[in-house]
């Protein structure tokens, strides 16, 4: 089959959950005998020199991206709150040059399927409804609305909080907007699933959480004899900044108090000075920034904490967490599309006290760790191997072009 993807930003490499996200799928569609084409804006904040990527791609795969200046500005803000009924940060995504290539793209090549990658890139779709007669499916990587409703009640500031309340408004309409213009929804996890049908979602629907390739982390032996904790994730994202926050102030003060020795090594892109400042004045902290190598990273350490208290779709990092032999200590919340046993392949709490005893369960257990860790790898090979997930998501499209 000829497949297009489209995304907001070019994926590789492969930093953060939704570009492994897309990445895991191209590469599984292309390593499966499809033919890919992958579309991408290729954005001021996360650009990339193509040429320099083109070694990461499957020989039938192809990567082209349309540069684009998404860099939030105050002028452009107003003039959006004023004379546009889009939310501003969708509106950022929609390029004239991109509408060309796209149809571009579809002039020159007739596609079986069309994978809208997440909400941003919606707005496209009439422009491929009208060059393509492929399947359209539109793979939800998350409630993005949901997101958004985290900044407002976080915000302090009162003209931002109007502003914000003004913008989550407009993005709810824009996200519910696009309900049943696809052909297909691909939501990640089975929560996102069951909201979408909630919005009113009436199409065929298929739940697809991110697969990742198990050969890249089974290299190492896990080893417990000392406890390492560490997290990592993207650090410009509220959800994650909001939970390690609440983390370091209603725990790591409190274990640092029982084990003096203990450190917690955080990781990750794009923090703040003011995030790198204010983490710095707890005790036993190790800032890293980004790393080059996630898994030699996730391997060098062995316990991951993922206190994560809102947000929707997948916490990929976990998932290859799981895979390397990691403990990983997170809260329902964080847990979400996973499924996996607590006390058996992790370990969940939801408060303080809950966090703190899971943690010390581990400082001394360490066979018991090792218990884990052997069932948390096991339970990806058998859950979220992407081959596997790939094949799944190209059987339900064959089931669907075959109506």
């Amino acid at each position: 089959m000829n497949i297009l993807q489209i995304f907001n930003k070019i994926p590789y490499p492969p930093k953060d959950g939704g570009s492994v996200a897309v990445c895991n799928f191209s590469e599984g569609f292309a390593n499966s005998g499809h033919r890919v084409d992958l579309l991408c804006l290729n954005t001021d904040k996360h650009f990339v020199n193509i040429p320099k990527v083109q070694n990461y791609l499957p020989k039938n795969m192809t990567l082209s991206g349309v540069n684009i200046n998404t860099k939030i500005r105050i002028s452009h803000a107003i003039k959006n709150l004023v004379f546009s009924k889009l939310p501003y940060i969708a509106e950022r995504f929609i390029s004239e040059k991109f509408k060309l290539q796209l149809i571009n793209h579809l002039q020159q090549k007739e596609y079986d399927i069309i994978q809208i990658e997440g909400l941003y890139m919606m707005p496209y779709i009439k422009i491929i409804r009208n060059y393509s007669k492929g399947i359209i499916s539109y793979r939800a990587h998350n409630i993005e609305h949901e997101i958004w409703q985290l900044n407002l009640k976080q915000e302090q500031n009162f003209l931002k909080k109007i502003y914000l309340k003004h913008l989550l408004t407009r993005l709810r309409k824009f996200e519910l907007s696009f309900i049943n213009t696809y052909d297909t929804i691909i939501p990640i996890t089975k929560r996102d699933g069951k909201l979408l049908a909630e919005f009113g979602n009436n199409k065929p629907s298929h739940v697809s959480p991110t697969g990742i390739d198990l050969t890249k982390y089974n290299i190492f032996e896990n080893n417990f004899s000392e406890i390492r904790l560490f997290h990592l994730g993207s650090l410009d994202w509220i959800p994650n900044t909001e939970g390690l926050f609440w983390f370091l102030q209603n725990i790591w003060k409190k274990l640092t108090v029982q084990h003096p020795d203990l450190i917690f090594t955080i990781a990750g892109r794009n923090a703040s000075p003011d995030f790198i400042k204010q983490i710095r004045s707890y005790k036993n902290i190790i800032f890293k920034g980004e790393i080059e190598n996630a898994i030699d990273f996730m391997h060098q350490h062995n316990v991951m904490i993922v206190p994560l208290l809102s947000g929707s779709g997948m916490r990929i990092k976990i998932i290859e967490g799981m895979a390397a032999g990691n403990i990983i200590i997170t809260s329902s919340k964080g847990a979400e599309g996973i499924d996996a046993e607590s006390g058996k392949e992790i370990l969940i709490a939801d408060n303080p006290d809950e966090f703190i005893q899971q943690i010390n369960y581990i400082l001394n257990n360490t066979e018991k760790a090792k218990q884990i860790s052997e069932a948390a790898k096991h339970y990806i090979s058998v859950n979220f191997d992407n081959f596997a997930i790939t094949e799944s998501l190209m059987n339900f499209y064959i089931n669907i072009m075959n109506k």
